[in-house]
């Protein structure tokens, strides 16, 4: 079985946790870790997991990510393409198993969420929802990740793999 983990990701975070996910999935899936400014296709996948930073209580747009540009060295190419993009220029993707993750800052009482954002886009293409969105927290706008979160993104990525197989068993 294939599995697809598309990320954005500015200064990192982002594809740190995307790939501590993959090694919890690499038991049930084979999987690719991509970064959406490649614009991968979700054709001939048993699971697709998007996952981007939280900016501005939800997914980037280009001038939240020029801004973040602005406050640290960034990825090549990270501030071009978003899932917001992504998302917009998708083909339909009834029926795929998905899930969503998103990388936020480990302040009390923020609100928002670029994964639950995301979760919706997924079903509006037609996805089926395998686990609730799941946010990672960072220190600060940069990073870096907070103890422990890279290990909890692993546990969540092979808690992702059973429940996608639970949703198998069922269709």
């Amino acid at each position: 079985m294939k599995a697809l983990i598309i990320f954005e990701s500015m200064f990192g975070n982002t594809r740190s946790i995307a790939c501590a996910i993959a090694e919890g999935l690499q038991e049930t899936y084979e999987v690719n870790v991509a970064d959406v400014s490649g614009r991968p296709r979700a054709y001939g996948i048993d699971l697709l997991v998007v996952g981007g930073p939280t900016h501005a209580f939800s997914m980037s747009r280009a001038s939240t990510r020029e801004d973040a540009a602005r406050k640290g060295t960034v990825r090549q190419g990270s501030a071009g393409t978003g899932l917001r993009d992504y998302f917009d220029s998708s083909p339909v993707l009834h029926g795929i198993p998905a899930a969503a993750f998103d990388t936020k800052i480990n302040k009390p009482l923020v609100p928002g969420s670029a994964a639950r954002r995301a979760q919706k886009e997924l079903r509006r293409l037609g996805c089926r929802i395998v686990l609730p969105a799941e946010n990672f927290l960072v220190t600060d706008t940069t990073g870096p990740l907070v103890e422990g979160e890279r290990e909890r993104a692993r546990q969540w990525g092979a808690a992702l793999a059973a429940a996608a197989a639970e949703h198998r068993d069922k269709v």
